[in-house]
C-alpha cells in the first residue's frame, strides 16, 4: 500500500499591520524569508504532468523554477523564470494568481494551491537584494527595426522578445516615466517603483532604445513609424476614464480613478505640497465600483489622509472582481463596503460636490459577464456624504492613435482588432496586443499577447 504524502499548510506571508500600513505608502506584503520561500516551495508536489504551466499565459517552467528553491539555487529560479517572464517582481506581486497557476495547482484541491505568485516575487527579490543582474542574451543582429508603442506589459513583453531575437526595438512612451500601468496605476503598496524601473532596466540591457514624451498620434503617426521601422508593435492600453453620465458628475471633488491615481502614483500627489500636483485630500471620500483599481482608489484615499472610505458596488461582495487578498486587505484597513447599491446623482453645493445619492439594487439572472445582473429596487435610495468622489467603473480605448490610422480596424467597441493566432491587424506590419485590444485585462495577459506578437513579428520580418 502506497503511503499517502503529508502536506502542510501554506506557509503565510508576512503583512505590515493595518493600524501602521494605513500610515504609509510602503509595501503591505513582505515577502517570504529564505527559510520561509523553502518551506513552502517543498509543498509542490512536482507533478509529471505540471498542470500549472498551462495556466500561466506566458509558460514558466514553475516546477523548474520552485525545485531551484527547495535546492537553494535562487538566482537559478531566477533565470529560468526569466527566460519566459522579464518582470517576475512584476508579475509575483501583481497578477491573479489564483485565476491562473494557482487554480490549476493539484494541491488546491484539497487545500491551498502552491504559494506561486509568492515564490516567483522571492526569487526576484532576492536577486535584487543580492545585486545579480543576468536577462537573457541578444540574439545576432538582423539588420531590422522595429518601433514599440507603449511601454507597459505587452508593450515591455514584446521588445524584450524581439530584442532577444536580435532585431533593434526602440519604444515610444507618451509619458515622461516608463511603465505604463505598472508605473501611473498602481500604487507603491502593491507594486513599489523601484521593482518596475529594475525590470524596465532589463531592456536596456539587451538593448532596447526607450524614447519618452513621445505620442504616436500625435508626435508622430503610425504612417511615419512605418516609414522607419520594418514592424511596428501597439501596446497602448485602454486609458480612457469611464463615467456614468448621471447629474452632477461634472462637480469639483469628482475625480476618474484613472486622474486620481496617476496624479498620486506619477505626479506624487500624496506628497503634496512638497510636489505641487494635489489631488483634494482627507474628509470623506467614495469610490465607485468593485474592481482593483477601486481598491487602489480606496485604499490610497485612505494613506492620504482621508477619515472615512466607503466604496459603492452595484453587486454583492460575492461579484467582486478585484482580487481577494486585494479585498481583504481593505476591509482589514476599515474601508466601508455599501454593497447591491449604485450611484444615480451627486449632490452638489455650489460648485462642489458633497455627497452622493444611490439606489438599491438586487441582484437578477446573470449577464454576458456570467456573473447576476444588477436590477434596481424602484424607489429605494439612500444618501453618502462625500469630499470626493472617485469613479472607478472601467476604461475604453483611446481613439488618438487610431484616429490617425483610419484603415487600422477596430470592433464596435474601438478596440484594435487582431489575428488570435499572430496578433496581427488590418495593417500589414502593424501588430498589437494588451488592453487596446483586449479592453481591461491582467498583467500577464498582456504579456502572454507581447510575446504571441513578437514571434509573429519576427516570422514577418525575415519572410
Amino acid at each position: 500500500m502506497t503511503k499517502k504524502r503529508f502536506i502542510p499548510d501554506r506557509v503565510p506571508i508576512r503583512r505590515q499591520d493595518p493600524g501602521d500600513r494605513i500610515q504609509n505608502f510602503s509595501e503591505v506584503a513582505l515577502g517570504y524569508s529564505d527559510d520561509e520561500a523553502q518551506r513552502e516551495a517543498e509543498r509542490c508536489l512536482l507533478c509529471k504532468k505540471p498542470l500549472c504551466i498551462n495556466g500561466c499565459p506566458v509558460g514558466i517552467d514553475i516546477p523548474g523554477f520552485v525545485n531551484d528553491i527547495v535546492e537553494g539555487r535562487f538566482k537559478t529560479g531566477a533565470d529560468r523564470i526569466k527566460m519566459e517572464n522579464l518582470l517576475p517582481g512584476v508579475c509575483g506581486r501583481v497578477c491573479p494568481q489564483e485565476d491562473q497557476c494557482e487554480k490549476e495547482c493539484i494541491l488546491g484541491r484539497k487545500g491551498d494551491p502552491l504559494a506561486i505568485g509568492k515564490l516567483e516575487r522571492f526569487v526576484a527579490d532576492w536577486e535584487a537584494q543580492k545585486g545579480e543582474l543576468d536577462v537573457p542574451r541578444p540574439g545576432r543582429k538582423t539588420g531590422f527595426a522595429v518601433a514599440v508603442v507603449g511601454s507597459g506589459p505587452a508593450g515591455l513583453t514584446a521588445a524584450a522578445e524581439l530584442a532577444k531575437r536580435g532585431h533593434r526595438v526602440t519604444v515610444f512612451e507618451a509619458l515622461h516615466v516608463a511603465g505604463g500601468v505598472l508605473t501611473y496605476g498602481i500604487p507603491e503598496f502593491r507594486l513599489p517603483q523601484w521593482v518596475v524601473d529594475r525590470e524596465v532596466s532589463f531592456l536596456s540591457e539587451i538593448g532596447v532604445e526607450i524614447v519618452l514624451d513621445f505620442v504616436v498620434g500625435k508626435t508622430a503617426t503610425l504612417d511615419d513609424l512605418l516609414g522607419d521601422y520594418k514592424t511596428v508593435f501597439v501596446g497602448i492600453g485602454a486609458g480612457l476614464p469611464m463615467f456614468m453620465g448621471i447629474p452632477g458628475e461634472n462637480l469639483n471633488g469628482v475625480y476618474s480613478a484613472n486622474e486620481f491615481l496617476t496624479r498620486s502614483n506619477l505626479m506624487r500627489a500624496r506628497s503634496f505640497p512638497v510636489y505641487d500636483t494635489p489631488v483634494k485630500r482627507g474628509g470623506k471620500v467614495v469610490v465607485v465600483g468593485g474592481g482593483n483599481v477601486a481598491m487602489d482608489s480606496a485604499r490610497t484615499a485612505l494613506r492620504m489622509g482621508a477619515d472615512e472610505v466607503e466604496i459603492v458596488y452595484r453587486r454583492s461582495r460575492v461579484e467582486m472582481p478585484a482580487r481577494e487578498e486585494e479585498i481583504h486587505h481593505g476591509e482589514e484597513e476599515e474601508i466601508n463596503f455599501y454593497m447591491l447599491s449604485n450611484p444615480s446623482e451627486v449632490l452638489g453645493r455650489g460648485e462642489r460636490c458633497v455627497g452622493v445619492r444611490c439606489q438599491r439594487m438586487v441582484l437578477g439572472e446573470p449577464d454576458e459577464s456570467g456573473r447576476r445582473r444588477p436590477v434596481p429596487v424602484e424607489g429605494e435610495y439612500f444618501d453618502l456624504e462625500a469630499d470626493v468622489i472617485i469613479m472607478a467603473i472601467g476604461t475604453r480605448a483611446n481613439p488618438l492613435l487610431p484616429s490617425t490610422a483610419p484603415e487600422l480596424k477596430l470592433n464596435r467597441r474601438g478596440y484594435i482588432e487582431v489575428s488570435a493566432e499572430t496578433m496581427g491587424t488590418s495593417i500589414p506590419g502593424v501588430y498589437a496586443g494588451g488592453d487596446i485590444v483586449t479592453g481591461s485585462a491582467t498583467v500577464i495577459e498582456g504579456m502572454g499577447a507581447g510575446k504571441i506578437a513578437a514571434a509573429a513579428m519576427d516570422s514577418y520580418m525575415r519572410d
